[in-house]
């Protein structure tokens, strides 16, 4: 202890003795300048920027249109609004930096205007209504007097009188005895489920973004595929199984026009056969969390032959245009000789079938249709249709349930936040004087104040009513 009182003046002298350096950060300079922050991520003007900043864009995205190729929009839109598109990532927009930053830039927006403003909605829900004083219930916007006999004042049960606004509570105090009915307290939480939803629909997103795909595939009858190519990049996306096109039909109006396509699609697991369900447009498949949309289909000059000997199993055949094809098992030979087709749709098309050293026989078939072809005395049921692809758009997101629950919170909040109020009505009994009380009715709400502007003169009515004055 000797040694540290003899040490101790010459270690404060050498701490006052070194050189001091300049903070280029002042604390109450770093404090402004974070004070300063918050207030802008606070504002509601930065909210209503970043909306607005995001539809005008989201137009945009729907006008023009997305995913395309540099040399389809040099074709559409010139040279200079091409390349234009190409430096703001106009053709991906919906993936690009700055909408990103946009996105989360009204997320933080909406962090830190909750954060700034939910302590003074909390202290309002959980502040004690009855603790207010004469004065200040006569100070309101919405508020009447009234004086009565206190005979009168005392055959009333004001809790049962005002039992047609809500459930009164009641307190006595220095001034006499209140009442106080209030409804939609936890209603000025509405706006900020607003933004949790918001967020949560963001986090949805997100997550899909991150651990999501989307991505396409052409898959031709009777052929098979474990993997899609990415919308964005071609890249070859694996499912974990195998999708196969058992067959595709397409119906047509009696003008020549599409009216509906169908694919037969089956899942199998280990080459074994877990799903077979039929897909047309806004009725897709889904399978572990992957969804497969029908989109398009292709033609294809080839023909599918299905033949059934009578009484035996039928077998399918995929055979080229003009091309032979042999079922050396059954010791048949046939092809498409001649068709008839729309643009690259076949109707119909010319079999030739020939069984052995038999005749050959020939016959027209309707595009799908199914007939009884004999040869050398025996039947055979023949169809012929031609080859198409279907088109499957293939999407994966895990975050879209999370996704619909924001959607859900959204409104939720929007019902709270426009069709909800928080009301609150007074009804003050004084103490008595010269044989008569005095009343203050006073109410005050934060939204709809029309509607509670005619409760509230209802209310007054009835006590005018019952106690047979004016207020």
């Amino acid at each position: 202890m000797f040694i540290i009182t003899l040490l101790r003046p010459w270690a404060v002298a050498r701490r006052h003795s070194r050189p001091t350096i300049a903070n280029p950060f002042p604390p109450f300079a770093f404090m402004k300048l974070l004070q300063q922050m918050w207030t802008f991520f606070a504002s509601v003007q930065l909210a209503i920027f970043s909306l607005c900043c995001i539809a005008l864009t989201s137009i945009i995205g729907t006008v023009v249109p997305q995913g395309e190729t540099h040399a389809e929009y040099l074709a559409r839109f010139g040279e200079k609004t091409a390349t234009f598109f190409h430096i703001l990532d106009i053709p991906r927009m919906y993936s690009s930096w700055w909408f990103y930053a946009l996105l989360t830039m009204l997320a933080i927006n909406l962090v830190v205007c909750s954060i700034d403003r939910f302590p003074t909605a909390w202290r309002l829900i959980r502040a004690n209504s009855l603790d207010i004083s004469p004065a200040r219930l006569a100070a309101m916007s919405s508020v009447r007097h009234f004086v009565i006999k206190a005979p009168v004042a005392a055959t009333i049960n004001w809790q049962q009188f005002l039992r047609p606004f809500g459930r009164a509570q009641e307190a006595s105090n220095a001034h006499g005895s209140l009442f106080l009915v209030e409804r939609g307290r936890y209603s000025r939480l509405g706006v900020y489920l607003v933004h949790l939803s918001i967020l949560v629909i963001f986090v949805g997103a997100g997550i899909g973004q991150l651990f999501g795909f989307k991505g396409s595939v052409m898959l031709p009858e009777q052929n098979e595929t474990d993997r899609v190519f990415a919308t964005a990049d071609s890249a070859p996306i694996p499912l974990g199984f195998t999708v196969r096109c058992q067959s595709f039909t397409i119906d047509y109006y009696d003008s020549g026009m599409v009216k509906e396509y169908r694919s037969r699609l089956t899942i199998l697991e280990e080459g074994r056969e877990v799903l077979s369900r039929d897909i047309v447009v806004n009725s897709p498949l889904q399978y572990k969390g992957i969804t497969f949309y029908q989109s398009s289909y292709k033609p294809h000059p080839e023909f599918i032959v299905d033949i059934a000997p009578a009484g035996s199993a039928a077998k399918l055949f995929t055979l080229p245009f003009q091309e032979e094809r042999v079922w050396e098992e059954r010791g048949l030979r046939f092809g498409v000789i001649n068709a008839e087709g729309s643009g690259q749709r076949a109707v119909r098309a010319k079999l030739w079938f020939k069984v052995g050293d038999g005749e050959p026989v020939t016959r027209w078939l309707a595009d799908n249709e199914t007939v009884t072809m004999t040869s050398e005395g025996k039947d055979y049921a023949i169809r012929i249709k031609q080859l198409y692809s279907t088109g499957l758009q293939v999407a994966r997101d895990p975050g879209v349930w999370i996704v619909y629950g924001g959607c859900l919170l959204l409104v939720f909040g929007l019902y709270v936040a426009f069709f909800l109020s928080h009301r609150r009505i007074w009804l003050s009994l004084g103490k008595e004087e010269n044989g008569c009380v005095a009343i203050i009715l006073a109410g005050v709400t934060n939204k709809n104040k029309l509607a509670f502007a005619k409760t509230f003169e209802q209310l007054a009515e009835d006590i005018e009513r019952r106690t047979g004055t004016a207020g």
